[in-house]
């Protein structure tokens, strides 16, 4: 594709090729108000330019061919992760069996004040994570299955099950922590919707880094915080059980980790040794804080 250097009467011809070209080289000069036409002469298509604007249709042409051959880079399909449906079940399993325990007192032990979060107790930081898996009423564990279940499957389809529970989990006990550091002293307060809520920010974050079109982008990015909007209304945020401060921190850690996590394109491995191994460490520090709190005097 060679500009030409022969004329066709009172315009010079600037490029020769197919017609489809000739078309698309023709609004480009016609968004600059370059004067031309495109016409068929000798077998062939050509854009003409009148002889004053020659120079600058030759330099308008050049400058487009030379962006238009430039690759460019297309967002990579993600395949979801297979076996989300296994982590919501976990979950499930999780927070029924806690409850369970919690309600027959087992080992004679009041597990709503061993595990609850607690101000007073900054030392005690497995109450980060007891506290993530305690409920006050069956509503209010019913109310955060629901919603940590959609959630956690959006999550698990994007990071595989192991890795986003493991996430999910980590950002909701450092919401804790941080909650219990800066939070008043007469605070407590119990519950996964703070977990819920580091869902719904780790979705945010993911989707704030793809690279996707603005109508994906407009929706993906903002779909999980108004989600999270919605949550918080329905649990009332004017209610004074509502832990909004820690619902809060829950988003915002959650939103980080997600951020970071498509910066670095975590996880790289789709390996189900990662999953069950990060899966396994959850479920180990679930152990762990409530070992340590039911061994820890009252």
């Amino acid at each position: 594709m060679e500009p030409a250097a022969e004329s066709v009467p009172a315009f010079a011809v600037v490029f020769r090729g197919s017609k489809t070209l000739c078309h698309e080289f023709s609004l480009v000069l016609e968004a600059k108000g370059i004067e031309h036409e495109v016409r068929e002469h000798a077998d062939a298509w050509v854009v003409a330019a009148a002889p004053s604007s020659v120079h600058r249709a030759y330099e308008e042409i050049s400058r487009y061919s030379a962006e238009r051959s430039v690759p460019r880079s297309v967002a990579p399909s993600v395949e979801p992760f297979g076996g989300a449906g296994i982590g919501a079940v976990g979950f499930v399993l999780v927070l029924l069996l806690t409850a369970y325990c919690a309600g027959a007192q087992l080992f004679g032990a009041d597990w709503l004040s061993r595990g609850a979060l607690d101000p007073g107790a900054a030392r005690e930081w497995w109450r980060a994570v007891t506290a993530l898996t305690l409920h006050l009423d069956q509503e209010h564990l019913l109310g955060n299955l629901l919603f940590g279940v959609f959630a956690g499957i959006a999550a698990g389809r994007l990071l595989g099950p192991g890795v986003a529970w493991a996430s999910i989990l980590g950002a909701g006990a450092l919401a804790n922590y941080v909650e219990i550091l800066i939070a008043p002293a007469t605070h407590r307060a119990v519950g996964a919707s703070t977990a819920v809520f580091a869902a719904l920010g780790l979705l945010a974050g993911l989707a704030w880094r793809q690279r996707l079109t603005l109508r994906e982008r407009r929706w993906y990015r903002w779909a999980p915080l108004i989600a999270g909007i919605c949550l918080l209304t329905l649990l009332g945020a004017g209610n004074a059980h509502v832990d909004v401060l820690g619902h809060g921190l829950g988003f915002l850690f959650g939103v980080g980790a997600g951020w970071l996590y498509a910066r670095s394109g975590i996880p790289r491995s789709r390996s189900r040794r990662l999953q069950i191994a990060t899966a396994a460490g959850a479920l180990l520090s679930i152990g762990v804080a409530w070992l340590l709190a039911l061994s820890h005097a009252a």
